[in-house]
């Protein structure tokens, strides 16, 4: 806590962000070993320990249920920050890489399949993003009618489509492409355009308008 006191949160490693969260160690290790045999457990990397349950974290000795809800509570916090923050109202839509970057802060390391729908006006500004679906493990279902009617609501001329892949593969399933065919031709019908669908992992992702894999360099750390 000093050292954040007197030079920022900034200076501080991940683990001993981390530690501050803990508040305390077991026995044997003090809380920054303990963070730091927490965030190895994920892979190294806070996007790993991100979309870690309750239970893989209490797997490790010293972590408890109050402990692990405190470290969960925290990425949640992030994540709702980070949705505020994100935003592309004053800026023209020209790539897939501008929607990545919106929504990755949304959507890193979930365990689970989220929907999200990007509405754009004529000039292809953002008007708004929403959270259609929460699906399971690797599921996400098209609701082409509600899509269409929110897309109306908004009064958006054109639509970017964008959901995850817990897997950490971007590629579309044929699913994916059969859901997607529709909604552009449910769309049509009411003069809007689908201008894009973004299936996104933590480190890549898959523009249906580009048809290829985008890979970036990984920040962890």
């Amino acid at each position: 806590m000093e050292k954040l006191i007197g030079k920022g949160a900034e200076s501080l490693s991940n683990s001993e962000l981390l530690a501050l969260l803990l508040k305390t160690g077991t026995g044997k290790e003090n809380a920054v070993d303990l963070a730091r045999k927490l965030l190895l457990s994920a892979g190294g990397t806070l996007t790993g320990l991100s979309s870690n349950s309750l239970e893989t974290m209490t797997e490790i000795p010293g972590i408890g249920r109050m402990k692990a809800a405190t470290i969960a509570a925290a990425f949640e916090i992030g994540r709702r920050f980070a949705s505020e923050r994100c935003k592309l109202t004053k800026e023209s839509v020209t790539s897939p890489r501008m929607i990545y970057n919106l929504m990755h802060p949304v959507m890193m390391g979930l365990d689970h399949e989220e929907l999200w729908l990007v509405f754009l006006n004529r000039a292809n500004y953002v008007l708004d993003k929403e959270q259609l679906t929460v699906g399971g493990m690797n599921s996400t279902i098209l609701d082409t009618k509600m899509i269409v009617r929110k897309c109306l609501e908004k009064k958006a001329c054109g639509l970017i489509l964008v959901h995850n892949h817990p897997s950490g593969n971007p590629r579309p399933s044929r699913e994916d492409m059969r859901q997607t065919e529709a909604l552009k031709k449910a769309l049509r019908q009411v003069d809007i355009s689908l201008v894009d669908h973004i299936v996104m992992a933590d480190d890549s992702y898959f523009s249906f308008s580009g048809n290829e894999v985008s890979e970036l360099e990984r920040t962890d750390g």
